[in-house]
Protein backbone atom coordinates (compact mmCIF):
# COMPACT_ATOMS: atom_id res chain seq x y z
CA UNK A 1 0.00 0.00 0.00
CA UNK A 2 2.54 2.38 0.55
CA UNK A 3 3.88 2.58 -2.99
CA UNK A 4 0.19 3.33 -4.12
CA UNK A 5 0.79 7.28 -3.79
CA UNK A 6 4.16 6.89 -5.70
CA UNK A 7 2.72 4.55 -8.80
CA UNK A 8 -0.37 6.95 -9.01
CA UNK A 9 2.51 10.05 -9.18
CA UNK A 10 4.94 7.96 -11.98
CA UNK A 11 1.66 7.46 -14.34
CA UNK A 12 0.14 10.60 -13.72
CA UNK A 13 2.85 12.84 -14.72
CA UNK A 14 2.80 11.02 -17.92
CA UNK A 15 -1.03 11.30 -18.30
CA UNK A 16 -0.39 14.61 -18.02
CA UNK A 17 2.54 15.74 -20.60
CA UNK A 18 0.80 13.71 -23.10
CA UNK A 19 -3.13 14.64 -22.46
CA UNK A 20 -2.64 18.52 -23.49
CA UNK A 21 -0.39 17.48 -26.88
CA UNK A 22 -2.79 14.77 -28.06
CA UNK A 23 -5.75 17.08 -27.64
CA UNK A 24 -4.02 20.01 -29.55
CA UNK A 25 -2.82 18.06 -32.47
CA UNK A 26 -5.01 15.20 -32.64
CA UNK A 27 -8.23 15.19 -30.26
CA UNK A 28 -9.25 19.42 -31.35
CA UNK A 29 -8.67 18.40 -35.47
CA UNK A 30 -8.61 14.73 -36.50
CA UNK A 31 -11.83 12.13 -37.14
CA UNK A 32 -11.68 9.13 -38.60
CA UNK A 33 -8.49 6.83 -38.92
CA UNK A 34 -6.05 9.69 -38.48
CA UNK A 35 -7.98 9.84 -35.18
CA UNK A 36 -7.48 6.58 -34.04
CA UNK A 37 -3.67 6.10 -35.47
CA UNK A 38 -2.66 9.52 -33.74
CA UNK A 39 -4.49 8.34 -30.57
CA UNK A 40 -2.53 4.96 -30.77
CA UNK A 41 0.84 6.44 -30.87
CA UNK A 42 0.31 8.97 -28.05
CA UNK A 43 -1.54 5.86 -26.19
CA UNK A 44 2.30 4.07 -27.19
CA UNK A 45 4.31 6.83 -26.53
CA UNK A 46 2.46 7.25 -22.46
CA UNK A 47 3.02 3.60 -22.00
CA UNK A 48 6.40 3.65 -23.45
CA UNK A 49 7.58 6.38 -20.78
CA UNK A 50 7.27 4.85 -17.56
CA UNK A 51 8.33 1.52 -18.94
CA UNK A 52 11.53 2.86 -20.12
CA UNK A 53 12.19 5.05 -16.40
CA UNK A 54 11.21 2.17 -14.91
CA UNK A 55 13.35 -0.51 -16.60
CA UNK A 56 16.14 1.99 -17.01
CA UNK A 57 16.05 3.82 -13.46
CA UNK A 58 15.41 0.84 -11.54
CA UNK A 59 16.40 -2.67 -10.31
CA UNK A 60 17.49 -3.73 -14.12
CA UNK A 61 19.62 -0.72 -14.66
CA UNK A 62 18.68 -1.04 -18.68
CA UNK A 63 20.57 1.13 -20.55
CA UNK A 64 18.46 1.22 -23.76
CA UNK A 65 15.63 1.72 -21.02
CA UNK A 66 16.85 4.93 -19.98
CA UNK A 67 17.66 6.07 -23.42
CA UNK A 68 13.63 4.98 -24.48
CA UNK A 69 12.67 7.02 -21.02
CA UNK A 70 14.63 9.58 -20.75
CA UNK A 71 14.29 11.24 -24.42
CA UNK A 72 10.49 10.77 -24.26
CA UNK A 73 10.54 12.85 -21.22
CA UNK A 74 12.70 15.34 -22.38
CA UNK A 75 10.37 15.43 -26.02
CA UNK A 76 7.26 15.27 -24.13
CA UNK A 77 8.23 18.26 -21.88
CA UNK A 78 8.86 20.18 -25.23
CA UNK A 79 5.90 19.28 -26.46
CA UNK A 80 3.50 19.84 -23.51
CA UNK A 81 5.34 23.34 -23.13
CA UNK A 82 4.25 24.48 -26.51
CA UNK A 83 1.27 23.01 -26.36
CA UNK A 84 0.27 25.06 -23.45
CA UNK A 85 1.90 28.36 -25.52
CA UNK A 86 -0.40 27.19 -28.43
CA UNK A 87 -3.54 26.84 -26.63
CA UNK A 88 -3.30 30.69 -25.50
CA UNK A 89 -2.61 31.58 -28.88
CA UNK A 90 -5.87 30.03 -29.86
CA UNK A 91 -7.98 32.19 -27.42
CA UNK A 92 -6.18 35.13 -28.85
CA UNK A 93 -6.71 33.82 -32.24
CA UNK A 94 -10.75 33.51 -31.12
CA UNK A 95 -10.82 36.98 -29.32
CA UNK A 96 -9.86 38.34 -32.26
CA UNK A 97 -13.00 36.63 -34.46
CA UNK A 98 -10.58 33.47 -36.26
CA UNK A 99 -13.38 30.32 -35.22
CA UNK A 100 -13.09 26.67 -35.77
CA UNK A 101 -11.83 24.08 -37.25
CA UNK A 102 -9.14 26.55 -38.52
CA UNK A 103 -8.26 28.14 -35.46
CA UNK A 104 -7.42 24.66 -33.86
CA UNK A 105 -6.22 23.83 -37.27
CA UNK A 106 -3.58 26.48 -37.15
CA UNK A 107 -2.44 25.93 -33.17
CA UNK A 108 -2.10 22.03 -34.28
CA UNK A 109 0.34 22.96 -36.91
CA UNK A 110 2.29 25.44 -35.29
CA UNK A 111 2.35 22.98 -31.83
CA UNK A 112 3.78 20.55 -34.19
CA UNK A 113 6.37 22.26 -36.29
CA UNK A 114 7.71 24.56 -33.03
CA UNK A 115 7.75 21.51 -31.36
CA UNK A 116 9.72 19.69 -33.44
CA UNK A 117 12.09 21.95 -34.54
CA UNK A 118 13.00 22.60 -31.20
CA UNK A 119 13.69 19.01 -30.19
CA UNK A 120 16.05 18.69 -33.20
CA UNK A 121 18.21 21.91 -32.29
CA UNK A 122 17.95 20.90 -28.14
CA UNK A 123 19.15 17.07 -29.13
CA UNK A 124 22.22 18.95 -31.11
CA UNK A 125 22.66 21.29 -28.59
CA UNK A 126 22.72 18.35 -25.83
CA UNK A 127 24.95 16.33 -27.52
CA UNK A 128 27.88 18.89 -28.82
CA UNK A 129 31.10 19.48 -27.46
CA UNK A 130 30.48 22.44 -25.01
CA UNK A 131 30.81 25.72 -25.21
CA UNK A 132 34.41 27.33 -23.66
CA UNK A 133 32.82 30.36 -21.51
CA UNK A 134 35.16 32.78 -20.23
CA UNK A 135 34.66 34.50 -16.53
CA UNK A 136 36.47 37.14 -14.80
CA UNK A 137 36.21 36.85 -11.03
CA UNK A 138 37.48 39.49 -8.03
CA UNK A 139 38.68 38.20 -5.58
CA UNK A 140 38.42 39.87 -1.89
CA UNK A 141 42.12 39.41 -0.79
CA UNK A 142 43.67 37.92 -3.57
CA UNK A 143 47.62 38.03 -3.93
CA UNK A 144 48.95 40.04 -6.92
CA UNK A 145 51.26 36.72 -7.17
CA UNK A 146 47.63 35.12 -8.08
CA UNK A 147 45.98 37.28 -10.46
CA UNK A 148 45.44 36.07 -13.36
CA UNK A 149 44.78 32.33 -11.89
CA UNK A 150 43.21 30.43 -14.15
CA UNK A 151 40.30 27.78 -13.00
CA UNK A 152 38.74 25.88 -15.94
CA UNK A 153 35.56 24.04 -14.66
CA UNK A 154 33.73 20.55 -15.62
CA UNK A 155 30.53 19.99 -13.97
CA UNK A 156 27.44 17.41 -14.60
CA UNK A 157 29.11 15.31 -17.35
CA UNK A 158 26.88 12.51 -16.27
CA UNK A 159 28.27 9.77 -17.99
CA UNK A 160 25.32 7.53 -18.47
CA UNK A 161 23.78 5.29 -21.32
CA UNK A 162 24.56 7.00 -24.29
CA UNK A 163 28.28 6.34 -24.77
CA UNK A 164 30.10 9.38 -24.98
CA UNK A 165 33.49 8.41 -24.93
CA UNK A 166 34.84 10.55 -28.30
CA UNK A 167 32.90 13.46 -26.04
CA UNK A 168 34.61 12.58 -23.13
CA UNK A 169 38.02 12.81 -25.52
CA UNK A 170 37.02 15.89 -26.85
CA UNK A 171 36.45 17.59 -24.03
CA UNK A 172 39.45 16.85 -22.17
CA UNK A 173 41.54 18.28 -25.87
CA UNK A 174 39.67 21.73 -25.12
CA UNK A 175 40.73 21.95 -21.40
CA UNK A 176 44.44 21.00 -22.52
CA UNK A 177 44.41 23.75 -24.84
CA UNK A 178 42.89 26.19 -22.23
CA UNK A 179 46.05 25.86 -20.18
CA UNK A 180 44.74 25.77 -16.73
CA UNK A 181 46.67 26.36 -13.68
CA UNK A 182 43.58 24.52 -11.75
CA UNK A 183 41.34 21.50 -13.19
CA UNK A 184 37.57 21.21 -11.14
CA UNK A 185 35.23 18.73 -11.81
CA UNK A 186 32.39 20.07 -9.16
CA UNK A 187 30.45 16.99 -9.34
CA UNK A 188 28.01 14.48 -11.24
CA UNK A 189 30.47 12.76 -13.08
CA UNK A 190 28.31 9.67 -13.95
CA UNK A 191 25.30 7.67 -13.22
CA UNK A 192 26.16 4.32 -12.45
CA UNK A 193 28.42 1.69 -11.48
CA UNK A 194 32.21 2.87 -12.22
CA UNK A 195 32.37 -0.74 -13.53
CA UNK A 196 29.68 0.53 -16.56
CA UNK A 197 31.10 3.84 -17.34
CA UNK A 198 34.41 4.04 -16.41
CA UNK A 199 35.35 3.89 -20.25
CA UNK A 200 33.88 7.35 -20.65
CA UNK A 201 35.24 8.88 -17.53
CA UNK A 202 39.19 7.90 -18.17
CA UNK A 203 39.87 10.24 -20.76
CA UNK A 204 39.79 12.78 -17.64
CA UNK A 205 42.96 11.16 -16.57
CA UNK A 206 45.00 12.94 -19.27
CA UNK A 207 43.64 16.47 -18.17
CA UNK A 208 46.82 18.70 -17.49
CA UNK A 209 46.83 21.53 -14.55
CA UNK A 210 49.70 23.13 -13.18
CA UNK A 211 48.59 23.21 -9.51
CA UNK A 212 46.48 20.34 -9.35
CA UNK A 213 43.22 18.94 -10.43
CA UNK A 214 40.35 18.64 -7.84
CA UNK A 215 37.02 16.60 -7.63
CA UNK A 216 33.74 16.97 -5.30
CA UNK A 217 30.50 14.34 -4.99
CA UNK A 218 27.48 15.52 -6.89
CA UNK A 219 24.24 14.36 -5.43
CA UNK A 220 23.80 11.79 -8.27
CA UNK A 221 27.30 10.00 -7.17
CA UNK A 222 25.50 9.38 -4.08
CA UNK A 223 22.33 8.08 -6.20
CA UNK A 224 25.26 5.21 -7.30
CA UNK A 225 28.60 4.59 -6.02
CA UNK A 226 30.34 7.60 -4.26
CA UNK A 227 32.99 5.22 -2.85
CA UNK A 228 33.94 4.01 -6.43
CA UNK A 229 33.89 6.87 -7.91
CA UNK A 230 35.97 8.75 -5.59
CA UNK A 231 38.55 5.70 -5.70
CA UNK A 232 38.52 6.05 -9.50
CA UNK A 233 39.28 9.61 -10.09
CA UNK A 234 42.19 9.01 -7.48
CA UNK A 235 43.10 6.58 -9.58
CA UNK A 236 43.28 9.14 -12.63
CA UNK A 237 45.38 11.46 -10.57
CA UNK A 238 42.37 13.96 -9.91
CA UNK A 239 42.30 14.57 -5.78
CA UNK A 240 38.95 14.47 -4.32
CA UNK A 241 38.21 17.40 -1.73
CA UNK A 242 36.25 15.45 0.87
CA UNK A 243 35.65 18.30 3.05
CA UNK A 244 39.21 19.50 2.79
CA UNK A 245 41.20 21.64 1.40
CA UNK A 246 44.54 22.36 -0.12
CA UNK A 247 46.87 25.56 -0.35
CA UNK A 248 47.66 26.58 -3.41
CA UNK A 249 50.69 29.25 -3.84
CA UNK A 250 52.01 30.90 -6.69
CA UNK A 251 55.31 33.51 -6.28
CA UNK A 252 54.65 34.57 -2.95
CA UNK A 253 51.08 34.27 -2.96
CA UNK A 254 48.41 31.42 -1.38
CA UNK A 255 44.94 30.89 -1.28
CA UNK A 256 43.07 28.00 -0.13
CA UNK A 257 40.89 25.28 -2.58
CA UNK A 258 38.81 23.44 -0.53
CA UNK A 259 35.68 21.19 -1.58
CA UNK A 260 32.84 19.57 0.50
CA UNK A 261 30.75 16.50 0.02
CA UNK A 262 26.91 17.57 -1.61
CA UNK A 263 24.57 17.08 1.04
CA UNK A 264 22.78 13.59 -0.16
CA UNK A 265 25.77 12.34 0.79
CA UNK A 266 23.97 12.42 4.60
CA UNK A 267 23.15 9.32 3.77
CA UNK A 268 26.20 7.59 3.47
CA UNK A 269 28.02 6.92 6.91
CA UNK A 270 30.80 9.22 6.57
CA UNK A 271 29.86 11.44 4.11
CA UNK A 272 27.86 14.76 3.89
CA UNK A 273 29.06 18.34 3.91
CA UNK A 274 31.20 19.46 6.71
CA UNK A 275 32.75 23.32 5.79
CA UNK A 276 34.47 24.45 9.09
CA UNK A 277 36.01 20.78 8.76
CA UNK A 278 37.32 21.19 5.50
CA UNK A 279 38.78 25.17 6.72
CA UNK A 280 40.00 23.30 9.69
CA UNK A 281 43.67 24.72 10.12
CA UNK A 282 43.28 27.26 6.90
CA UNK A 283 44.88 30.34 7.36
CA UNK A 284 41.86 33.12 8.06
CA UNK A 285 43.60 35.61 6.22
CA UNK A 286 44.10 33.27 2.82
CA UNK A 287 41.18 33.52 0.04
CA UNK A 288 39.11 30.55 -0.22
CA UNK A 289 37.65 29.05 -3.22
CA UNK A 290 35.25 26.22 -2.62
CA UNK A 291 34.26 23.90 -5.06
CA UNK A 292 30.03 23.13 -3.60
CA UNK A 293 28.26 20.87 -5.78
CA UNK A 294 24.85 22.97 -4.91
CA UNK A 295 24.03 26.46 -5.07
CA UNK A 296 22.12 26.96 -2.18
CA UNK A 297 25.06 25.24 -0.08
CA UNK A 298 26.40 29.42 -1.18
CA UNK A 299 24.30 30.12 2.68
CA UNK A 300 27.24 28.54 4.54
CA UNK A 301 29.85 29.73 1.78
CA UNK A 302 29.11 32.96 3.24
CA UNK A 303 29.00 32.45 7.17
CA UNK A 304 32.35 30.92 6.63
CA UNK A 305 33.89 33.75 4.64
CA UNK A 306 34.31 32.13 1.89
CA UNK A 307 35.55 34.56 -1.68
CA UNK A 308 34.28 31.94 -4.31
CA UNK A 309 32.07 29.08 -4.32
CA UNK A 310 31.92 27.08 -8.08
CA UNK A 311 28.83 24.94 -8.26
CA UNK A 312 26.93 23.05 -10.64
CA UNK A 313 23.75 20.80 -10.16
CA UNK A 314 20.85 22.82 -12.09
CA UNK A 315 21.80 22.53 -15.47
CA UNK A 316 20.66 25.85 -15.97
CA UNK A 317 17.85 24.48 -16.57
CA UNK A 318 18.26 22.32 -19.05
CA UNK A 319 14.96 22.39 -21.00
CA UNK A 320 13.55 25.71 -20.93
CA UNK A 321 11.08 26.19 -18.94
CA UNK A 322 11.81 24.14 -16.46
CA UNK A 323 14.55 26.76 -14.84
CA UNK A 324 11.64 28.25 -13.27
CA UNK A 325 11.05 25.06 -10.98
CA UNK A 326 15.23 24.98 -10.42
CA UNK A 327 15.26 28.75 -9.01
CA UNK A 328 12.82 27.31 -6.60
CA UNK A 329 15.25 25.07 -5.08
CA UNK A 330 18.30 26.96 -5.74
CA UNK A 331 19.23 30.25 -5.23
CA UNK A 332 21.10 30.95 -8.77
CA UNK A 333 20.50 29.13 -11.95
CA UNK A 334 23.24 30.00 -14.05
CA UNK A 335 26.23 32.45 -13.67
CA UNK A 336 28.29 34.75 -11.35
CA UNK A 337 26.74 36.10 -8.41
CA UNK A 338 27.23 38.02 -5.45
CA UNK A 339 26.05 37.32 -2.04
CA UNK A 340 26.61 38.72 1.40
CA UNK A 341 29.81 41.50 1.52
CA UNK A 342 31.91 39.30 0.18
CA UNK A 343 31.07 35.86 -1.48
CA UNK A 344 30.70 35.47 -5.24
CA UNK A 345 29.64 32.36 -6.50
CA UNK A 346 29.69 30.62 -10.44
CA UNK A 347 27.13 28.43 -11.20
CA UNK A 348 28.06 26.29 -14.09
CA UNK A 349 25.23 25.74 -16.41
CA UNK A 350 27.03 22.26 -17.28
CA UNK A 351 29.28 20.26 -19.12
CA UNK A 352 26.41 17.25 -20.32
CA UNK A 353 23.63 16.79 -19.45
CA UNK A 354 21.52 14.20 -17.14
CA UNK A 355 18.47 12.21 -18.53
CA UNK A 356 16.75 13.64 -21.57
CA UNK A 357 19.43 14.21 -24.41
CA UNK A 358 17.75 17.29 -24.66
CA UNK A 359 19.21 21.02 -23.54
CA UNK A 360 16.76 24.02 -25.09
CA UNK A 361 18.31 27.31 -24.22
CA UNK A 362 20.52 26.31 -21.52
CA UNK A 363 24.17 25.86 -23.38
CA UNK A 364 25.88 23.73 -21.24
CA UNK A 365 29.81 24.83 -21.42
CA UNK A 366 33.48 24.30 -20.41
CA UNK A 367 34.09 27.15 -18.31
CA UNK A 368 37.41 29.30 -17.54
CA UNK A 369 37.43 31.25 -14.52
CA UNK A 370 39.92 33.93 -14.17
CA UNK A 371 40.80 35.61 -10.34
CA UNK A 372 41.67 38.85 -10.43
CA UNK A 373 41.91 40.96 -7.13
CA UNK A 374 38.93 43.01 -6.21
CA UNK A 375 39.13 46.17 -5.49
CA UNK A 376 38.43 47.67 -1.95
Amino acid sequence: MKYIPRLIMFLAIPAILFALPWWTVIGAVTTGPAFWVGTAVFLLGYLSLPAGMFFGHGPAQSDAGSIVGDTLLGVMWVFFTWSVIGNVAGLVLALAGVHDPARSRIVAVGVLAVSAVLVAWSIREARRVPRVREVDVPIHGLGPGLDGLRLVVLTDTHYAALNRLRWSERVVEIVNELQPDIACHAGDLADGSVAKRHPQVDPLGKVEAKFGRFYITGNHEYFGDAPGWLEHMTALGWQPLRNQHEIITRGEDSLVMAGIDDPTGTGLEGHGPNLPAALADADPQLPVVLLAHQPRQVADAVKAGVALQISGHTHGGQIWPFHYLVRLEQPVVAGLSEHGEHTRLYTSRGTGFWGPQLRLFAPSEITVLTLHPASA
